[in-house]
């Protein structure tokens, strides 16, 4: 079950990032309220984990931000 939940919300992250130079993981969580989507912390990082593993994102942090992009 958690596994399916995971897989949702990377598909969700990845069409967030689709189309942009990339985004923080805030403004991943933000655009996601923006399409009526809440995201928890816990949920992004299971499926920042799942794209990275897929090597669909590339993960850095920028000061105290982790900024995210696909490849």
């Amino acid at each position: 079950m958690l596994q399916e939940k995971v897989g949702e919300t990377a598909g969700v992250v990845w069409n967030i990032l689709n189309g942009t130079e990339g985004m923080t993981l805030k403004d991943i969580k933000s655009e996601a309220k923006k399409n009526d989507v809440k995201l928890l912390d816990k949920d992004v990082y299971l499926a920042l984990g799942w794209l990275l593993r897929e090597n669909k994102v590339e993960v850095c942090e920028e000061g105290k931000e982790l900024f995210v992009k696909l490849i």
